[in-house]
């Protein structure tokens, strides 16, 4: 079994003199205002617009390269009466923008069809192949892709050569393959584009593609454009974006921030009747859409095709909902059970052979993985290890397929192109990537794999890094923190819940494991008596003494009660202050 070495805890600095104004001009409490000049929040219009995302901050979009044609074309074939077809994705992102997209061309009066490609049949993106079953299948005159596309080169070439207009909205980083020659592209890593629509999701990219359609069909006196309200679609946004894992700051902040009030009083049948089928009761948060609506969506088109996803999220018929969620939740527990399966194969083979002075990139193959859940397997496994991994299932044709996963710091895919003369093919970005290996080159790819990830990694620190956003005091936990911590939401990638840490504190009894792998203490801290559970900790010896502790500030409902809980991010023997 791999020993996991302790955490690196980092405080970033903050200015006293910043903090102590930035609590004066908003309120916050001194241990707020440190962490939010900690994360780079100094500036009082910065902070104000970060407070209140306001929907008259987003940046118009026209702004985005490539969508005045775009928007053009797609208008053009809306008044000819042509047929669409919008191609999307099989995860969240690709589900709700494909959702999203047929839903506004449809209220402008278009003939739109979706189509979503079969992760284990058509793999990600348009090809040539998926193209000839979808004209076959659909006669479109123009194809407008969402969250795929860019480098969809060949598919697209032939598409020009059938008389077909194609129109590609993405976020995804051009491949290897290039640019294809699409009569319009709108994807904000082309060109020269402002940081703050960088970093949209491909559910935000189809967003501002809608809002440009309506702003043009407006300016053309289109009455369907006149009663459109893009403001009602909000929702889908925020599933996709929080889902996709993309940063929830400036652009993402605003459309997840809205989308979130929206989700809390859906219209949309499909939505509510997906949230009341797993189980949610409280107000709709992004942790709800990132580890329970989120999956569900996901696990169709994980374990192949994900077209039920999308008819839940378009239908208005609550029977059908019903029957749609109860597949999806059915689905959801399936992957979990291949995935927990792999997770459980790939540790054995790897925990038998791991030494962490000699392992920097690890790679496991086995024949007969899910290529669907192995993604998810790659990030279990690179958190356990701390190190970069590549998670390969083997075809029939002696092809492996598979996903990589990144640690913090570690750019990926710059040393997946040390790697290229191993590979068939391999495509990405710095923290994941997907690649294609003939089975018989594997051994080698491993090889060289570990050779290049050692030469960046061997001299560096092993331990994870914990951020940790400010030292506080046992006196300095309550409800105003709480409440304070609260203005920051929505929380999410780049802005994460605050982790408070605090120095010298003894638990008042031994501490106790609870549902066979749970750490539970409890502390005096202010008075009151504060619970403090660190999941999966379990194992974990806890030294006698004085404690430094690590944590989340939660509110947990239990029995009809309201309390503040701890959960622990890690802990050790105090330390003195440096």
């Amino acid at each position: 079994m791999i020993r996991h070495s302790e955490k690196r805890w980092v405080a970033a600095a903050a200015a006293p003199e910043a903090a102590e104004s930035v609590a004066a001009a908003f309120g916050f409490s001194r241990p707020m205002a440190r962490a939010l000049v900690a994360r780079g929040l100094t500036d009082r219009a910065d902070i104000e617009k970060f407070l209140q995302p306001r929907l008259a901050d987003l940046t118009d979009p026209f702004v985005l390269p490539g969508m005045a044609p775009a928007v053009e074309i797609i208008l053009q074939h809306i008044e000819q009466g042509s047929a669409i077809l919008v191609y999307g994705d099989y995860d969240v992102d690709g589900v709700t923008a494909t959702a999203l997209m047929i839903q506004v061309l449809s209220e402008l009066g278009a003939v739109a069809s979706p189509f979503l490609p079969h992760r284990i049949e058509d793999g990600y993106g348009l090809n040539v192949e998926t193209l000839h079953r979808c004209v076959e299948a659909y006669r479109p005159n123009l194809i407008i892709t969402v969250d795929c596309g860019t480098s969809s080169v060949e598919a697209v070439k032939e598409a020009a050569r059938l008389g077909i207009d194609v129109v590609v909205t993405d976020h995804h980083e051009p491949a290897a393959e290039g640019v294809a020659g699409a009569c319009a592209i709108v994807n904000p890593k082309l060109g020269n584009c402002p940081e703050e629509i960088r970093m949209l999701a491909g559910v935000g990219v189809a967003f501002k593609v809608c809002h440009g359609l309506v702003k043009a069909a407006r300016q053309r006196k289109l009455e369907a454009a006149e009663k459109l309200d893009l403001k009602t679609f909000m929702e889908l946004v925020a599933v996709g974006t929080v889902a996709d894992i993309v940063p929830l700051l400036q652009e993402n902040r605003i459309l997840v921030y809205h989308g979130l009030h929206l989700l809390n009083r859906t219209q949309s049948v499909g939505l509510r009747t997906l949230i009341e089928a797993a189980g949610i009761t409280g107000p709709v948060d992004t942790y709800h859409i990132g580890f329970i609506i989120g999956p569900r969506i996901n696990a169709a088109g994980r374990l192949g095709n994900a077209d039920a996803a999308l008819e839940l999220v378009l239908t208005e018929q609550e029977p059908r909902a019903r029957i749609l969620a109860q597949q999806l939740d059915e689905a959801s527990r399936k992957r979990q059970e291949i995935e927990d399966k792999i997770v459980s194969e790939a540790c054995e083979d790897l925990d038998a052979r791991f030494e962490a002075d000699r392992d920097f990139g690890l790679v496991v193959a086995h024949a007969n993985w899910h290529a669907g859940v192995i993604g998810i397997v790659a990030s279990r496994i690179a958190s356990r290890y701390n190190r970069p991994v590549v998670v390969i299932g083997m075809d029939e044709d002696g092809v492996g397929r598979g996903s990589c996963r990144s640690i913090p710091g570690f750019d990926l895919l710059s040393h997946l192109q040390q790697c290229a003369p191993m590979l068939r093919r391999y495509g990405g970005h710095a923290m994941a990537a997907g690649l294609e290996v003939d089975q018989a080159r594997i051994a080698e790819f491993s090889t060289r794999f570990n050779e290049v990830c050692a030469a960046t990694l061997s001299q560096a620190d092993q331990r994870r890094q914990l951020q940790v956003d400010a030292w506080i005091t046992p006196g300095d936990i309550g409800d105003p923190l709480y409440h304070d911590q609260n203005r920051l939401r929505p929380f999410g990638h780049a802005n994460p819940l605050p982790v408070w840490a605090m120095r010298n504190v003894t638990p008042l009894f031994p501490a106790r494991v609870i549902g066979g792998k749970h750490l539970k203490l409890l502390f005096s801290m202010g008075g009151k008596q504060r619970e403090a559970i660190g999941f999966g900790m379990g194992e974990r010896d806890v030294p006698a003494g004085p404690l430094d502790i690590a944590f989340n500030l939660i509110l947990n409902r239990y029995n009809g009660q309201e309390y503040l809980q701890l959960h622990l991010q890690d802990f050790r023997a105090a330390q003195p202050a440096t």
